[in-house]
């Protein structure tokens, strides 16, 4: 069985490292350093991107580069204090 909260936690996990660092990759991507943070988050949204685009047209390994490309998007979002509610509720307008 799918845990269908996985993403929550994701969220809830990414948001603890923002605000109580450790030494973790999350931690250090959020944290300004001799490269501003957003610049680190946006660099790797880049590459990954760029992974899902080449997953696709080599029909390997999407599935993968494609939750790295979700996840440093979450990365970003918990970066910029932007909270989950808000964009599940963005989701929700735009189904109607």
């Amino acid at each position: 069985m799918i845990n269908e909260n996985v993403i929550t936690e994701v969220y809830e996990t990414l948001k603890s490292r923002r605000d109580s660092p450790i030494n973790s990759y999350t931690s250090n991507l959020m944290k300004d350093s001799d490269k501003l943070a957003e610049d680190k988050i946006l660099e790797k949204i880049g590459e990954e991107a760029t992974e899902v685009i080449i997953a696709s047209k080599n029909d390997e390994n999407l599935i993968e580069e494609s939750v790295d490309l979700i996840f440093h998007n979450l990365v970003l979002l918990v970066y910029k204090g932007i909270e989950l509610e808000d964009i599940l509720n963005e989701f929700k307008k735009r189904r109607k």
